[in-house]
């Protein structure tokens, strides 16, 4: 039972801290070496972790982690071409960067970028964001045909926060403003105190790929920035859908 709880510790410490590589998840979790290359050699051959193909000699959790099937494998792809655009939108704004896939009415939180801030904002892996609260949700639903958002308009839209949208016509406003503008925003619409940009990535075939936030406290992701950040989202966003399959 010992060797279980130590690989799910592993296990837990990938998806938390990835990329990462043998000596950090030693260190962090105060086992040697040895066992932790057993874990990690373990939950790869189970295929709930894999090398990380942007950084030699560390791991990332799969798709597979999620249990989310097909949405998760496409994301694994998307993670991987993101990734070098997105760390430079995070190198350049300072604030934490969430990328998520489509699963349903919702998307998927599949890498966060963190802010070196120690105020940051701070999402869990695996976390279930919805279409109406988060800024990345409000962009995938910006670029939805016409009828499914009146579908899921018509669905239940619980109020998160005191600033959540649950009004269906206001939300309907917000969705031109965002196909105008070409990117969505949010301010503590799904955590008090957080606010972000978002913007949705689309294949060749014009299929929305994921989404990706720029989020901070919003006592410092202020209104003011939004267009500046708007635009550095929308220039990360055509950088990424060049090298989009």
């Amino acid at each position: 039972m010992n060797s279980v709880l130590t690989a799910l510790r592993v296990f837990e410490e990938v998806a938390t801290t990835q990329p990462v590589g043998l000596s950090e998840l030693s260190k962090r979790l105060d086992v040697p070496k040895s066992t932790v290359q057993r874990c990690l050699k373990t939950l790869a051959e189970a295929g709930w972790i894999r090398p990380s193909t942007a950084n030699a000699g560390q791991w990332v959790i799969t798709g597979r982690a999620f249990s989310l099937g097909s949405a998760m494998s496409s994301g694994d792809d998307l993670r991987e071409v993101a990734l070098p655009e997105l760390n430079r939108l995070q190198a350049e704004t300072g604030e934490t960067i969430h990328l998520a896939v489509p699963d349903g009415n919702e998307l998927v939180l599949i890498e966060r970028l963190d802010s070196a801030h120690q105020l940051r904002a701070f999402l869990a892996l695996g976390t279930r964001l919805p279409l109406h609260a988060a800024s990345t949700g409000k962009a995938y639903l910006a670029s939805l045909p016409d009828a499914r958002i009146e579908d899921f308009l018509a669905t239940e839209l619980p109020s998160l926060t005191e600033h959540t949208v649950t009004d269906p016509v206001a939300l309907r406003e917000e969705i031109a403003e965002i196909r105008a503008r070409g990117y969505a925003v949010t301010e503590q619409g799904l955590h008090d105190g957080i606010a972000a940009v978002a913007v949705a990535l689309r294949g060749r075939g014009g299929t929305v790929r994921g989404c990706f936030s720029i989020s901070g406290p919003a006592s410092r992701l202020t209104p003011d920035l939004f267009p500046d950040y708007g635009a550095k989202a929308l220039a990360a966003r055509d950088a990424i859908e060049r090298r989009l399959p």
